[in-house]
């Protein structure tokens, strides 16, 4: 295989994992509107509807060992591989907590929310901006960006821990509010991995480009 073929063959590879991270953040997008409108058909579509993913990380990960094994690369070309590899996983996991929250949504649609929805909207969107970031990472071989996306995680988890004291106020005060509140802070807890997982991502881009693999978050195995 010649060095032009191999390139070739990497951006096909970049290019499927951008249509990839595309649906991951439209998952996190819809299951938010969902959530936010009770809308149980979108929150169904969600919970069914994450084949497509399933589908592009199996073709990635077939790319990646296609590379690996005609290639051969050297050092920098096959930790780029690997860190793709391992990505791949973590946004398939996200597209997972994404259908989470969407079964929570449907479990809860009959109910009147007892709060109004602003911190976890605010979590989902950091989330996604921190898997949009993540990728442009990759693709760019952008070690400070990719560094921007893990210190981004103590965003969430200070927003997470304002949800859970809230909810827990609100449980003390009413507690027939409790099985409700518990649900709100599970799907706080999914917001949470989803950047967590995003923070994994940008450890990988900087391991792919430095050789090192610098862990940020320890909250993920």
């Amino acid at each position: 295989m010649t060095r032009n073929l191999f390139d070739q063959q990497l951006d096909d590879l970049h290019q499927n994992m951008l249509r990839m991270a595309g649906l991951v953040e439209e998952s996190i997008e819809k299951t938010i509107i969902a959530l936010k409108n009770h809308d149980v058909k979108l929150a169904e579509k969600i919970y069914r509807g994450d084949d497509l993913i399933d589908d592009l990380e199996k073709i990635i990960e077939e790319q990646c060992l296609n590379l690996i094994v005609q290639q051969q690369p050297l050092a920098k070309d096959l930790r780029t591989i690997s860190a793709a590899l391992k990505i791949i996983t973590d946004m398939e996991r996200i597209a997972d907590h994404s259908s989470d929250i969407a079964e929570f949504t449907i479990k809860m649609a009959p109910e009147k929310y007892i709060k109004p929805l602003v911190d976890i909207p605010k979590m989902a969107e950091c989330a996604k901006a921190m898997v949009n970031r993540a990728i442009d990472a990759y693709i760019k071989q952008d070690v400070e960006l990719a560094a921007t996306v893990c210190t981004a995680d103590d965003e969430v988890d200070e927003l997470f821990s304002l949800i859970v004291l809230e909810l827990t106020e609100i449980m003390k005060k009413c507690p027939d509010t409790v099985g409700q509140a518990i649900n709100l802070i599970m799907i706080a807890k999914y917001l949470e991995r989803m950047a967590d997982h995003a923070t994994n991502i940008g450890e990988w881009v900087i391991y792919g480009v430095t050789g090192k693999h610098r862990k940020y978050n320890n909250k993920l195995t």
